[in-house]
């Protein structure tokens, strides 16, 4: 069975950073493409960052510059280092999968999008709390 497993997430204060990872099982991983995502109370779930089998990667405009999205073959890891925290980077912060969509998302990577649809495999999710 497929399983995303996040962690990292905690309290930082601004200007702070954090490295978020997310365990997946050896079945999930393999031609899979990985995304993080974000969501705060009251607002829509945000792409963060995402990576393709190939290892190209798209941010979202609130990630560029200050986050990146890495993963370690050997340990089946996503991560996503974060530095040059704000505020509004607090949020609820998951990780996602997606292996026969990844066309989808390859098309809407060229487009700088990347959208929590295209995505089928989710965790569960770790908060990440930035202290003004």
């Amino acid at each position: 069975r497929e399983h995303l497993a996040e962690s990292g997430g905690g309290t930082v204060q601004a200007g702070g950073s954090l490295r978020l990872s997310c365990a997946h099982s050896g079945q999930l991983y393999s031609g899979y493409c990985m995304a993080w995502f974000r969501q705060s109370p009251g607002k829509r779930r945000e792409g963060v960052a995402a990576i393709d089998t190939d290892g190209t990667t798209t941010y979202g405009d609130s990630a560029k510059g200050r986050f990146t999205i890495y993963q370690d073959d050997d340990k089946n890891t996503l991560y996503l280092q974060m530095s040059s925290l704000k505020h509004e980077d607090t949020a609820m912060y998951l990780c996602a999968a997606e292996h026969f969509g990844c066309p989808a998302i390859r098309a809407n990577q060229a487009l700088g999008r990347i959208p929590s649809g295209d995505y089928g495999y989710w965790g569960q999710g770790t908060q990440v709390t930035v202290s003004a």
